[in-house]
């Protein structure tokens, strides 16, 4: 979570160098869409968190009406504070994450992603619970996770796999549907970040 200008500057570095864009200064008119919506995100979770004076309050308003703008064009449902540092969105299309998942360091998540919860807010006695993702995880194109499950750091989802149980093994690809372990090889190839 953003906490501080600091955080905020890292946040945006490790998601320029996940989604490859290293070498460049800013994003390319319409030609970085994603990479604007990402740098928004963050703007917008810093300003949440961090600024409550009349001003940051103002302003976080104004921030998120163009998230908001920008989410329907791209397709993208995706809650403030969801994503450590490292986010990278490898395509617009139709993305959906829960408010209630928590998700760890350089994710990668292609279209047609779903992340959501169980349980229904009309019924008080079904709490909406949704995934705890780890560090490293890639999310290959139509992968569903569905409730309150928990992903290893490492772990690679294959497209159109669904997650409705733990994953606990790090350094794994799943695939299929009910997703099951499909190779003792990682997200290493898929994902790209900071060397510490």
């Amino acid at each position: 979570m953003i906490k501080s200008k600091e955080d905020l500057r890292e946040y945006l570095k490790a998601d320029q160098v996940a989604l490859g864009k290293e070498g460049q200064r800013s994003p390319r008119f319409k030609h970085d869409i994603v990479w604007t919506y990402q740098i928004l995100l963050r703007k917008c979770e810093y300003y949440e968190n961090c600024r409550k004076d009349l001003v940051g309050k103002i302003w976080v308003k104004w921030l998120k009406s163009r998230l908001i703008t920008l989410s329907h064009k791209l397709g993208f449902s995706i809650g403030l504070n969801i994503f450590d540092k490292g986010l990278s969105i490898a395509h617009y299309g139709p993305i959906v994450v829960s408010a209630q998942s928590r998700i760890g360091k350089n994710c990668r998540i292609h279209e047609g992603v779903t992340i959501g919860v169980t349980g229904d807010a009309y019924w008080k006695d079904i709490p909406r619970q949704a995934a705890t993702i780890g560090d490293n995880v890639f999310i290959g194109s139509g992968a569903k996770i569905i409730g309150p499950v928990s992903i290893a750091d490492n772990v690679a989802i294959g497209a159109n796999a669904v997650v409705v149980k733990d994953i606990t093994e790090p350094n794994t690809t799943w695939g299929g549907i009910p997703a099951k372990k499909i190779s003792s090889n990682g997200s290493s190839l898929y994902i790209k970040h900071e060397q510490n």
